[in-house]
């Protein structure tokens, strides 16, 4: 799991940070409607983010860096039953006030590669 503490994934969830979890696309069931927004990820790729046409929820993304995975915001979730995150991204723009649970991986300018 990752905490997105920078970067423009700030502005999209309107928090402090982005708490999401991916998942390889073969061991997760996407169905139903839903409305797609695509833009350029901080990369240079392309990531398209996925919603619920009714309510506007983000429901999950993917991106053309690693077609074979998407993502979910932990919040699409019980809460309580995730461990705190493993790996802490975008970090240079992160608030100084926040603090991230020891042993937290971190890394500067997004996944390192092949992550």
């Amino acid at each position: 799991m990752c905490a997105r503490v920078g970067g423009s994934g700030n502005r999209r969830t309107g928090t402090a940070f982005h708490f999401g979890a991916s998942y390889p696309k073969d061991q997760v069931r996407l169905e139903g409607e839903r409305k797609i927004y695509e833009r350029g990820a901080d990369s240079g790729n392309r990531i398209r983010f996925c919603f619920c046409p009714n309510c506007g929820s983000n429901l999950y993304w993917e991106g053309d860096r690693n077609p074979a995975v998407c993502g979910v915001a932990v919040g699409a979730f019980d809460v309580a039953a995730f461990p705190p995150p493993s790996d802490s991204i975008w970090e240079e723009s992160m608030h100084r006030w926040l603090g991230l649970p020891d042993g937290t991986v971190h890394h500067r300018q997004g996944r390192p590669p092949g992550a």
